[in-house]
């Protein structure tokens, strides 16, 4: 259960939560391997080591684009894979990013929680110009967009947090940040301390071991209705 002062703000990830990340990727990854006849990967396992790779690449230093950790992620993954990359394959899977399409619910979920008072901002491991397209299609219920590129950071690190709430002007009590990751966002929340609801989609991600949410829900039209059934201090 939620506790504490009602929040000006509330936090979201992005991609998984708000916008449907694995269906897009797996379309993208599905048409990468097409343009390379005679691949006997399936996309399932390509998408295991591009994420492998990836989450690597992102916790090192100095901070690189997510465009060009994308693209290392891809095509590390593929050679580890004996697959033949080209550079092109890796305009397919960023250009697929921004058109990737909310969840079904979503936009009328942000028009309630709009309407309850509160502010909503996205926090994401992305740039600017990747995520610009799928906020458009939010119907411009976002009031402020945090990206790793801002931050010089990913998720989870505290920086890009710490980045985040200071832009909002806020402690990490102000907020209530809402998500999808368990290994990003989850563990953020049980490191950093601020409060945290979990939309577990059913991916078959796991919640962390040593750290309970304060809600989980399945899908993000529950939000409303739970926030505005809360006691606050």
């Amino acid at each position: 259960m939620l506790s504490g002062p009602k929040p000006e703000w509330l936090t979201f990830d992005c991609y998984g939560t708000l916008i449907q990340w694995d269906e897009g990727l797996l379309a993208a990854v599905e048409t990468i391997l097409a343009n390379h006849p005679g691949s006997n990967s399936e996309p399932p396992t390509l998408i295991r080591v591009y994420d492998k790779h990836e989450h690597a690449l992102e916790a090192e230093r100095p901070h690189k684009s997510f465009r060009a950790v994308a693209g290392e992620a891809l095509r590390l993954a593929m050679e580890e894979l004996k697959l033949n990359y080209a550079p092109d394959d890796i305009e397919v899977l960023t250009g697929s990013i921004s058109r990737m399409p909310p969840f079904p619910e979503v936009v009328s979920a942000l028009g309630l929680l709009k309407a309850q008072g509160f502010k909503l901002c996205i926090i994401s491991n992305t740039d600017d110009d990747i995520i610009a397209g799928n906020v458009a299609q939010l119907d411009g219920h976002i009031d402020r967009v945090i990206t790793a590129q801002q931050a010089g950071a990913y998720k989870p690190a505290q920086q890009i947090f710490d980045f985040a709430h200071n832009a909002l002007g806020l402690g990490r009590g102000g907020i209530v940040h809402i998500c999808a990751s368990p290994h990003l966002d989850l563990a953020a929340a049980r490191d950093l301390g601020f409060r945290c609801i979990w939309i577990d989609r059913g991916t078959g991600r796991k919640p962390l071991p040593d750290y309970a949410p304060n809600a989980v829900f399945r899908t993000l039209d529950r939000v409303p209705p739970f926030l505005a059934s809360t006691i606050w201090d």
